[in-house]
């Protein structure tokens, strides 16, 4: 008769050894060839997916080519571009993107090069020059509304009615109103006057969660991700998911229904008749409407969902992670005041003072909206030198993507002393005008993959910082303050605390 009791100190045995073997056979048979083409990186990368502390220890880069986990490698060469990211280079993205799909695939995370050709054509359109220059009287009624907040709480500050007050300044944390920037303008160009649809649902706070969950989800193996979303902390996540599409659902379902929202724009926000075509309202949501394939076909209910949530949620977390980048902008120029008087300068020469009052500190409710003039006019700023260089260098620091997404180029910038030079780690704009920048600075991506909607976040980045910077000056908590980002599947601030107040230069 066999014996069942097995000893307790088996299973563990095996249960490691399991492991062990996990581990150890494809470092041994070097399936990918990467210890065979003797790649450098941390010791540990060439067995285990968890990440190093350091890619450089010591501060030394081994070289352009880094291995950093058992089949990934991170590159720092501008020459890998084309290989990487170009038409025809049969490179595709892994089952990481699955993890993104809700409704169905979307431009984003579809896998299938011919579907993602025909989504592609559908879409990108809609993010002409031409078309983004329809969405901008949107984003800067956003930044009227944005200011409209801040007057109120730099009136309150110089009245000494803040606790936070102090130096004439407000001292708060700056990034979740750039957060909340960010959100009202998409969700407005997304789907129209979303705000009304979820002022009872943190959706900040859903975009967040959602992005966490399935980020951490792309990188488990296909079998087990059915089972984790019923893990606590999945859980949360994949609520956060079906509260997103459910979102997405009602605002198409109510555009089918009741057709575009009647809203005429203030008089002053006009924009060219020759653009407009005489509407006076158009957004994602409408352009999507209208997008054709080869065939002549729409898109169907579903599709059109899928695309419409896609760009909800693409556009808030990267324009929010943008305009986190306009908060790190905001702290790098309070960090360095020369950088910023000069910003401001060039501000104060090619955009006209507006004349207003500061608003009434004993208002209650939302404060009524400054002059339309408060929000600069993307004509007035596209093609200001030193604001395009703050912005470039915000963004060389502060890029979107945090971690090595499967398939793509991770740009490897901070550290990059032969492309930036000994002071690659400062921020330091005028290093844009002392050297030709050719494809080592790709903020948006490269190739058919490319961001399809970087022309409408180009613009909001140049409107909300020129808006913002001529109107206010911003000073650092404390002198040696650090600006700590969380970094996942993007790469986040975690808190902005400055001083904040308006301008005195007899502005509005």
């Amino acid at each position: 008769m066999l014996d069942y009791n097995i000893p307790a100190h088996y299973y563990v045995i095996g249960v490691f050894g399991t492991l062990a073997a996990y581990v150890f056979i494809p470092y041994l048979t070097d399936p990918h060839g990467l210890r065979r083409n003797t790649i450098a990186g941390p010791k540990l990368a060439a067995l285990s997916n968890v990440g190093s502390p350091t890619l450089h220890p010591g501060g030394q880069k081994p070289g352009k080519v880094v291995r950093i986990a058992p089949n990934h490698i991170s590159i720092a060469d501008p020459k890998a571009l084309e290989v990487v990211y170009a038409h025809g280079n049969g490179t595709l993205k892994t089952e990481f993107y699955d993890a993104f799909v809700s409704i169905r695939p979307g431009l984003f995370n579809t896998r299938d090069r011919a579907a993602h050709t025909r989504k592609r054509k559908l879409v990108s359109h809609i993010f002409s020059q031409q078309n983004v220059l329809l969405f901008e009287p949107h984003v800067r009624r956003h930044v009227r509304a944005f200011c409209a907040q801040w007057d109120m709480r730099c009136a309150r500050a110089t009245a000494g009615e803040l606790p936070d007050a102090h130096n004439g300044k407000s001292w708060f944390d700056v990034l979740p109103h750039f957060n909340f920037l960010a959100f009202d303008i998409i969700g407005d160009l997304a789907f129209g006057l979303l705000s009304a649809e979820v002022k009872y649902v943190p959706a900040v706070q859903v975009l967040n969660d959602r992005g966490d969950y399935s980020a951490s989800m792309g990188v488990l193996p296909m079998w087990i991700r059915p089972i984790m979303k019923y893990v606590p902390w999945f859980s949360r996540g994949n609520t956060a998911v079906q509260c997103l599409a459910g979102m997405a659902i009602a605002a198409v379902e109510r555009r089918l229904k009741f057709g575009l929202p009647d809203e005429p724009l203030e008089e002053e926000e006009e924009i060219d008749e020759k653009l407009s075509k005489g509407k006076k309202r158009t957004d994602l949501l409408e352009k999507l409407m209208q997008g054709k394939d080869e065939n002549g076909a729409p898109m169907g209910r579903e599709e059109l969902t899928a695309e419409a949530l896609t760009q909800l949620i693409a556009g808030s977390d990267t324009t929010s992670n943008s305009l986190s980048s306009s908060c790190a902008i905001a702290y790098y120029l309070a960090a360095n005041p020369e950088c910023q008087r000069k910003l401001q300068a060039e501000l104060d020469k090619n955009l006209k003072p507006v004349i207003s009052s500061p608003p009434s500190t004993s208002q209650s409710g939302i404060p009524p909206l400054p002059p339309s003039d408060v929000a600069a006019r993307f004509a007035d700023v596209k093609s200001l030198s030193y604001l395009q260089a703050c912005v470039n260098e915000g963004l060389r620091l502060h890029s979107t993507s945090g971690i090595g997404l499967p398939r793509l180029f991770r740009r490897d910038q901070l550290s990059n002393q032969e492309i930036w030079g000994d002071d690659a780690n400062d921020y330091r704009p005028e290093r844009w005008f002392e050297r030709e920048v050719g494809k080592e600075f790709n903020p948006f991506s490269f190739g058919p993959r490319a961001c399809v909607g970087r022309n409408l976040a180009s613009m909001e980045l140049l409107i909300i910082i020129a808006s913002v910077f001529h109107r206010y000056e911003f000073e650092l908590s404390q002198p040696n303050q650090k600006l700590y980002t969380r970094e996942g599947f993007l790469r986040k601030p975690l808190e902005c605390v400055l001083g904040v107040k308006r301008r005195d230069i007899n502005l509005p």
